[in-house]
């Protein structure tokens, strides 16, 4: 039986928000694993008296890095079979050298001091929970990670405190949304145009439902799953195709008189418009897309199309034809129970900007282009 005091406590779901809040903050989180504790703290947000005190309390902390990370930067071979890389700062790194390794604004200038000395010692559900807090912080994926003595009093520190096994099993789970508004909006597309909202229950982000038309709820509805993309999108820019794609989705609806368009706040492939402006500064620097991606230490894509099968279903819908050329997007819908009758492709917006991103998309993502 829950008492008051049981209900006014955060859930494991707000305490991991509150603990990636906390990380885009520069503030530390304190995650355990079987009796092992550790003090966390995402790279790009540390400050320097903030470092310094950390290491007054704990002593100096490893560097964790994502394999792609450290594969960009490391003269030594990185084993690829594991996902991330420890790493043991020489006697006198400061803070400049976890920032040195975590960011590629100094890849081509100077080097950190000293030899990077790799840990070998088996990860942890600790080290992977770290990771996967920043990286849904939309930061650099680096931590400074402090060993906490198992002896040590942690009272006088107001940490967000997080299980790691607890943690990552309930990151798996498939996401809950709810829908928390709906009116009608007149659309260029269709002038019978209806948004729906839905909002992450820790309130982290709200997604978009644009229905176009009365779409028939027993037939398979015309559907677009669009990624926010702020610079194609609203700017026009034309280094992708997204704005093409987009207008192009919401026209083939209006011609049909019905049509789902859902648009996910997942800029930039999952990795948040600062991050995707630091690949457009590598892209400018020869990588690709996926190269670039690496280099900051993230995956080819790390989006979550889950969320849009959740908005359909809760919509009314099971069956779609889908305007896509990504098999990631039909493969989730399979997984996720909602039927794809048709994959119907959406090929526009090639030029002369964007036709070398277009290939790498073809090339190593699969999308038919």
């Amino acid at each position: 039986m829950h008492t008051t005091s049981d209900c006014l406590l955060p859930t494991l779901l707000e305490r991991l928000a509150r603990a990636r809040g906390d990380l885009a903050m520069g503030l530390s989180c304190l995650l355990t694993h079987e009796g092992a504790r550790a003090v966390v703290v995402a790279v790009e947000t540390l400050s320097q008296a903030r470092f310094d005190a950390l290491c007054q309390r704990f002593g100096t902390p490893e560097l964790i890095l994502t394999a792609q990370r450290a594969q960009a930067i490391m003269p030594v071979a990185v084993d690829i079979n594991e996902p991330l890389v420890r790493l043991q700062p020489p006697a006198p790194a400061g803070l400049e050298w976890f920032k040195a390794l975590s960011d590629t604004q100094f890849d081509a200038g100077r080097r950190p001091a000293g030899p990077l000395h790799m840990i070998r010692s088996p990860l942890t559900p600790l080290h992977g929970l770290s990771i996967k807090l920043v990286k849904l912080a939309e930061l650099l994926p680096a931590v400074a990670m402090f060993a906490v003595a198992g002896d040590a009093c942690l009272d006088d520190l107001p940490f967000s405190a997080l299980v790691a096994d607890e943690a990552l099993e309930a990151l798996m789970i498939p996401p809950v949304l709810a829908q928390v508004s709906a009116a009608a909006l007149p659309l260029d597309a269709h002038d019978l145009g209806r948004l729906h909202i839905f909002r992450d229950p820790d309130g982290g982000k709200e997604h978009y439902a644009i229905e176009i038309g009365k779409p028939d709820r027993s037939q398979p509805v015309l559907s677009r799953v669009h990624s926010a993309c702020f610079t194609g999108d609203v700017l026009g820019s034309l280094k992708c195709d997204c704005g093409p794609q987009l207008r192009a989705a919401l026209a083939r609806m209006g011609q049909e008189g019905a049509g789902m368009l859902l648009y996910l706040n997942q800029e930039g492939r999952g990795i948040g418009l600062a991050n995707k402006v630091r690949v457009y500064d590598l892209q400018a620097q020869g990588l690709d897309t996926v190269e670039a991606n690496h280099r900051l230490g993230y995956d080819d894509d790390e989006r979550d199309f889950r969320v849009a099968a959740v908005m359909l279903r809760t919509l009314g819908f099971c069956a779609i034809r889908l305007l896509t050329n990504n098999p990631a997007k039909v493969q989730t819908f399979h997984n996720s129970d909602i039927t794809v009758v048709e994959q119907l492709p959406l090929r526009v917006g090639r030029n002369l900007h964007n036709q070398e991103y277009l290939s790498v998309k073809a090339l190593k993502s699969g999308h038919s282009l």
